[in-house]
């Protein structure tokens, strides 16, 4: 596995939920939640870009459990789009459909109610979608 951190995104209309791992690739962790509405959006993007210095960047495609295509994933890969815009790093895309049910389970269980961790569940979405892309690329050794 190569060395350098990796940050991932969760998606959403309100909330864009945002992950780093470590440089050796083992352990993600939440970095933060942005308002997908912000007027600066790429520019908080481009700072975190600067700061974690990926490797390459995830972006959580919500598709249906039967797999289908919707407006969510629309969404999803309009923002890889908006970020190709702002960096040539690679922009790779991993199936979320379970991390926000599993993010929210799992803050559920440590004692958080749903309501007030809404931007911890994007956040830790976010480490879902990373933790499953750096275990495709511990298996196959790339994300491709």
């Amino acid at each position: 596995m190569k060395t350098g951190r990796r940050v991932a995104f969760d998606y959403g209309q309100v909330r864009i939920g945002v992950a780093a791992s470590d440089n050796s690739g083992l352990i993600a962790s939440p970095i933060a939640t942005l308002i997908a509405t912000d007027s600066d959006l790429l520019e908080q993007i481009a700072a975190l870009i600067i700061e974690y210095e990926p490797i390459y960047l995830v972006v959580g495609e919500p598709k249906h459990l039967s797999g289908a295509s919707n407006p969510s994933l629309v969404a999803a890969h309009e923002f890889a789009a908006r970020l190709a815009t702002i960096t040539d790093i690679p922009i790779h895309f991993i199936d979320e459909r379970m991390s926000t049910l599993s993010a929210a389970r799992n803050l559920r269980s440590a004692g958080h109610d749903a309501k007030s961790s809404k931007s911890r569940i994007d956040a830790m979405a976010a480490v879902s979608i990373l933790e499953s892309a750096l275990e495709r690329e511990r298996i196959a050794g790339h994300l491709d």
